[in-house]
């Protein structure tokens, strides 16, 4: 049985337990040590060397990737081994994360639309120790909607991110084609591999019930030769920057802004809601 299939009250009660161990287990993700809630700062790196607050060392990067100086005294742990002096990480690749340890804490260092950017990860930050959750709404059957997938060349999209200077460049296997209340609708997916993609939207509730920016939406494409996917939008959550300044979340591409609202899915965080 699919969920589209589901026609009986204990049926749609079995959905619905599984809807809540999915949430349950997606907030307790939001709350590790070192998940995106202990971001601290987010520095762009370029060819002048620079320190920044709460991270060791003098960072740089160019041609050669990103370079850290450390200063006598300071050290970071790559994978259970101490480094210090002077280390080059060579050319890292887009949406690639490396990460350092120094205390509780941990550098990350990470390439984002092109520009290679460092942040520092504490447990202790009051973002992550303060959280209080993300309320959702009910999850309702009315909006499992079956769609018919587009297939197409893939090609190389830009995207705008949170963060202004940054734009992303991510590549669409094609789009999602489905209806509405008898009016169709065609948005933009984002390959995640040859079975899996994600849908970026905005609709008529962002910035009233739900997050501003974008939500997003993961999608399984069709493995059987058909053409038909399922998009549950009862499982739309919010990218990063619903909940950090930190993070450059990309953002729903225009054709992707969905005139009616979609009343389902998560809600803007209670940490951003005053």
């Amino acid at each position: 049985m699919t969920i589209t299939d589901i026609t009986t009250d204990a049926e749609a009660e079995a959905y619905a337990r599984d809807w809540k161990q999915w949430h349950d287990e997606l907030e307790d993700a939001r709350r590790a040590p070192h998940g995106f809630l202990a971001y601290t700062s987010f520095n762009f790196l370029d060819e002048t060397p620079r320190r920044f607050d709460g991270i060791p060392g003098t960072w740089s990067t160019g041609e050669r990737g990103p370079v850290v100086e450390l200063a006598e005294g300071e050290a970071l742990v790559f994978d259970g081994t101490p480094v210090t002096g002077r280390h080059e990480y060579g050319e890292i690749g887009e949406r690639t994360f490396h990460r350092a340890a120094f205390g509780e804490a941990v550098i990350e260092l990470s390439r984002r639309g092109g520009r290679d950017i460092v942040r520092p990860l504490y447990p202790d930050h009051a973002l992550r120790t303060g959280y209080r959750g993300t309320p959702a709404y009910a999850p309702d059957l009315r909006w499992v909607v079956e769609a018919v997938f587009e297939p197409e060349q893939p090609r190389d999209i830009p995207i705008a991110a949170a963060i202004p200077a940054i734009t992303h460049t991510h590549s669409t296997p094609g789009r999602a084609r489905f209806s509405i209340d008898g009016r169709e609708y065609a948005v933009t997916l984002i390959s995640r591999g040859a079975e899996h993609a994600t849908l970026l939207f905005r609709d008529a509730t962002s910035g009233v019930t739900t997050y501003a920016a974008s939500r997003t939406l993961a999608v399984e494409l069709p493995t059987d030769g058909t053409d038909r996917i399922v998009l549950d939008f009862n499982r739309a959550t919010n990218l990063q920057c619903a909940y950090t300044d930190y993070s450059p979340c990309p953002l729903a591409p225009a054709e992707n802004h969905l005139p009616f609202a979609v009343e389902a899915g998560e809600k803007i965080p209670l940490d951003r809601t005053s």
